[in-house]
């Protein structure tokens, strides 16, 4: 049988060129005369290299060669293989085998270790990683209507239920085993260049694929190891290694003509922009030439442009909670070298505390593999996290803007590249205090560049040209995005903040940075809002110190009741009820109580005592008798209101019990006879279902009336506040402010003592 490509002998190399040479052409002129695209079937026939058969017959023809006297001549055991194909099969599989094994220590040193920023020591992978799950579709790819993701609230923005741009996950291995060509993508630190060690030691072990041949290279190194030989093939490059074992170019030929190499390409996106076209240019050669080998390339997504013809590009998904549980008690054996049941004990802590709610912030940082790292290397020593969270972030941010880029070496695109670390923080921090104040989480390409080019244009010698700028600020973005990852288009053509949290921390330090009188009022105004809470902390824990935010805080708070005569009013009450308390209590604490307990039952904080007792746990034990038995009082008003005649039957006990106040009443003689006559107007127990029933529908208003009365004129207590949905409201809003200025101060070590006592003690006190 003809083989379908041949190659010049030595001999007939010489005479090509000679006979080139005469005709005075050049290869490209060649190229076009034979009927070629493109002049790399001739570069290829001068070099001795095979080419398509009927190309070879062309060239020698217009060049006044015999075919005949430049072919290369078949070795005997070419034509013993070609007339017996079965001979091929068993003698290529030897091949691989023996080559496997020459290759096995390269693999398993090139790939059986994780290197880890800020660990000294190197890991062994196989007791680090945990299998990734794929996205098939990618979420940059996908159609969504931004009005749609704009109505997302905060769990859905999150990445554990980014609704409807979250897609099916696949299991890494079988979307590997289901594409023969894969482009792996995905963020900065999102586990791509593990997860391709991971399948080259699987393949190096027998495991996955134990037929084909690994081969792993990391692509800047093969950039820069062939820069100054830019003709190096990707196949030359690869025998380099086997030539020391007198494995020739023509043994690695055959492996890869039978499509039996694994063949391993990481980090397209680290490859010098000066190198990178010719890199794609020599992966693309051996795709096409080699067209049956399993080829697995990765890159972070923003940095990828060039798509390789038959491959079906993949998205690396963001951590689960399973999958952090699981990393956390491998990297607490394995990299901090506890023993097995501290590890495990470390662990499960690990995991309850990034499932608490204050920590939800953490837990969706910990779901990028190489914060999660980090976030395990905080938590080990003190067992918890720190409680200045903006550290962690600041940490976090520093990883993925400097550090992880730097541990290896790699410099990035030049227009980007010529801004400051300050510069692109601040670029960052101008970007998400104005779309956070907008309630813009994610915005379209156009606008998201114009944000940029507007910073752009502000910078010290920075053009004019608004077409310049457009494409700067273009650049920037994808920059931004394949760089560090703290951009990242959400659906096609929509952008947003990677994870809400980096949005929230850079719009704290746009305050912080820009401090002033002005723009601390400006924050303040948002002290009601619940989505501001996370800004309102960190730009507390900024600050040095952190007095005067906390002070107008303190006044925006108090506008939000001095406005509203009826929660002026219940304010009023609440001080004068607080200030007759003789214990000495927290006067704060006393204020949340009052307010707690005067609330109508089916109110969400009626009762709720977590603020009082934050600023006061004695609270919690034995109270002053003023306050025990106000709280009674209020307890048993409670009970009535929530009667209804159908269950007087059966709580008609527990009302009467409500009722039994004696212990508390040994001081007051009046009230104690006049709850004891309330008592007693309720009918006996005994009576029949129906007759309680008729009983509460015909008395049960009047007597609640009369307790209500009683309470009042006795106690000043149990007052119907008639509020409406808006005073509701506004009552909710000066609550939630008075608790964040308690987590802004329990939170911060940088208040001094006088403006930390005074604030604290009117708490819930409107001056």
């Amino acid at each position: 049988m003809a083989k379908r490509s041949l190659q010049a002998s030595v001999e007939g190399i010489r005479k090509a060129k000679l006979a080139f040479k005469r005709k005075g052409w050049t290869q490209e002129y060649l190229a076009a005369t034979v009927g070629l695209e493109t002049r790399q079937p001739i570069w290829k026939f001068f070099t001795g290299k095979p080419i398509d058969r009927q190309a070879f017959n062309e060239i020698c023809l217009v060049l006044d060669l015999n075919p005949a006297e430049i072919l290369q001549k078949p070795t005997d055991d070419e034509v013993f293989l070609a007339e017996n194909p079965a001979q091929l099969t068993l003698d290529t599989h030897s091949l691989v085998e023996k080559l496997r094994s020459i290759h096995y220590d390269k693999i398993h040193a090139q790939c059986g270790t994780l290197h880890i920023l800020d660990i000294a020591q190197p890991v062994d992978l196989n007791q680090l990683y945990v299998d990734v799950n794929i996205l098939e579709e990618m979420n940059s790819q996908t159609w969504i209507n931004i009005n749609d993701l704009q109505k997302c609230d905060r769990d859905k923005f999150d990445r554990f239920g980014l609704g409807k741009v979250r897609q099916k996950r696949v299991a890494g291995l079988e979307a590997v085993l289901q594409y023969s060509k894969l482009m792996v993508l995905g963020k900065p630190g999102s586990g791509k260049t593990t997860f391709l060690q991971s399948i080259a030691i699987s393949c190096n072990q027998g495991i996955f694929q134990p037929d084909c041949l690994p081969i792993f290279i990391n692509l800047k190194n093969l950039a820069e190891d062939t820069r100054e030989s830019p003709q190096t093939s990707l196949v030359s490059y690869i025998h380099n290694y086997f030539f020391s074992f007198e494995i020739n170019e023509q043994q690695i030929f055959t492996v890869f003509a039978q499509g039996k190499a694994l063949i391993l390409l990481d980090a397209l996106d680290e490859v010098a922009e000066a190198d990178s076209e010719r890199i794609i240019k020599n992966i693309r050669q051996f795709i096409e030439t080699f067209p049956k080998n399993r080829i697995i390339i990765t890159c972070r997504i923003a940095a990828q442009y060039y798509r390789f013809q038959g491959f079906t590009e993949v998205e690396i998904a963001d951590f689960t909670k399973s999958q952090i549980a699981t990393f956390a008690r491998k990297w607490f054996l394995a990299v901090a070298k506890r023993p097995p049941a501290k590890a495990q004990s470390l662990a499960h802590k690990f995991i309850q505390k990034l499932e608490l709610p204050e920590n939800a912030r953490i837990l969706e940082l910990a779901s990028t593999p190489i914060l999660l790292n980090l976030t395990c290397l905080l938590f080990q020593f003190v067992e918890d996290f720190p409680s200045q969270r903006a550290e962690l972030y600041k940490q976090g941010l520093d990883l993925l803007l400097v550090h992880w880029d730097e541990a290896r070496g790699i410099k990035r695109d030049k227009i980007y590249r010529n801004l400051s670390l300050l510069q692109k923080i601040k670029l960052l921090s101008r970007i998400a205090a104005i779309t956070f104040t907008q309630r813009d989480f994610f915005l379209p390409e156009a606008k998201m560049r114009q944000l940029i080019a507007d910073y752009l244009s502000h910078l010290p010698q920075a053009t004019t040209d608004a077409d310049a700028l457009e494409l700067e600020s273009a650049a920037v973005l994808k920059a931004i995005e394949a760089q560090h990852g703290l951009l990242i288009e959400r659906a096609r053509g929509i952008y947003s903040f990677s994870h809400l949290t980096f949005q929230e921390y850079f719009t704290a330090r746009e305050f912080f940075a820009n401090a002033n009188p002005q723009t601390l009022q400006e924050l303040a105004t948002h002290i009601h809002e619940e989505r501001w809470r996370e800004i309102f902390l960190l730009t507390v824990g900024m600050l040095q110190p952190a007095d005067d935010l906390l002070q107008i805080m303190k006044q925006q708070t108090d506008k939000l009741v001095t406005s509203n005569e009826k929660l002026k009013a219940f304010c009023n009450w609440v001080a004068a009820k607080s200030t007759a308390v003789n214990q000495d209590y927290h006067p704060a604490s006393v204020r949340a109580f009052y307010i707690t307990i005067a609330l109508p039952p089916e109110h969400p904080l009626a009762r709720n005592q977590i603020f009082a007792l934050s600023l006061d746990p004695r609270l919690a034990g034995n109270l002053a008798n003023d306050l025990a038995l106000d709280l009674a009082l209020t307890h048993a008003l409670s009970v009535s209101l929530t009667m209804t005649a159908e269950i007087f039957f059966q709580r008609l006990f527990t009302l009467s019990l409500a009722l039994d106040l004696e212990h508390l009443l040994t001081e007051q003689p009046s009230l104690k006879i006049s709850l004891q006559d309330l008592k007693n107007q309720l009918p006996s127990q005994k009576q029949s279902r129906e007759a309680l029933k008729l009983w509460w529908q015909t008395h049960g208003e009047t007597w609640i009336e009369k307790l209500r009365n009683l309470a009042i004129a006795s106690r000043q207590i149990g007052h119907a506040w008639q509020f409406n949905q808006k005073d509701w409201q506004e009552l909710q809003h000066y609550w939630y402010a008075n608790e964040l200025i308690l987590d802004c101060l329990n939170n911060a070590a940088n208040v001094t003592p006088d403006v930390r006592e005074s604030i604290e003690n009117s708490l819930l006190l409107s001056q």
